[in-house]
């Protein structure tokens, strides 16, 4: 079964935006961290397929406050899991669907967000457990094609959209039923100021809360 939001504190996150951290360097990882910890974001993944990963998942995990997550993303293979697990991470994130990563991640008491893209993928990740779904790469479907798969998905089922996302396009998103979003270059990018990171997250928070009245 799908794990729902009364199940531990922070889950889902608030607002359920996950900082998409590739190429998150070791030593800015903890300032990188701060600023968007102090723009309200509460969800960041490090993805594993750029060196330094786990160091910046455990960087992050040292400064996260209490209602956060952290973890890592692109996970393929389970001794990553236990990798981040051991690095102080919460968060399992995919860009594919693998159903013994799931199941794997679950039994760590770890949340997973495994990749998907058709109805097939969605319903087999809802019953292996997922905590969401990772609609990827979102440029590739419409909005529509959102609740289209909405209309035939478990009711409550979280899908969040991850690719190409803005600030700008939230909305729309939201509008087709999507409640949470993985943004990755829109916001963080190697070598990204501070001031422009706290820029960027703000205004993705924004977007989500003005989205959610």
């Amino acid at each position: 079964m799908m794990a729902t939001s009364t199940d531990t504190p922070g889950w889902p996150p608030a607002p359920p935006l996950i900082a998409i951290l590739r190429g998150l360097e070791r030593d800015r990882a903890g300032a990188v961290g701060r600023v968007l910890f102090d723009a309200g974001l509460r969800a960041l993944e490090v993805p594993l397929n750029r060196p330094e990963a786990l160091a910046g998942v455990e960087a992050l995990a040292r400064i996260a406050p209490p209602d956060a997550l952290i973890g890592a993303g692109t996970v393929t293979e389970l001794e990553q899991i236990d990798s981040v697990a051991a690095a102080g991470g919460r968060l399992i994130v995919s860009p594919h669907l693998n159903t013994v990563l799931v199941k794997h991640a679950r039994a760590r008491a770890l949340r997973v967000v495994p990749g998907v893209f058709t109805p097939t993928e969605a319903f087999a990740a809802t019953r292996a457990g997922a905590d969401a779904l990772k609609l990827f790469p979102a440029e590739m479907l419409s909005p529509p094609g959102l609740r289209a798969l909405l209309s035939v998905l478990p009711a409550g089922t979280l899908v969040w959209p991850v690719g190409g996302i803005t600030a700008d396009s939230i909305s729309r998103w939201r509008e087709a039923g999507a409640n949470g979003f993985g943004i990755g270059s829109a916001l963080f990018s190697p070598g990204v100021t501070l001031e422009e990171l706290q820029r960027r997250a703000s205004a993705f928070v924004a977007a989500w809360r003005l989205s959610d009245k």
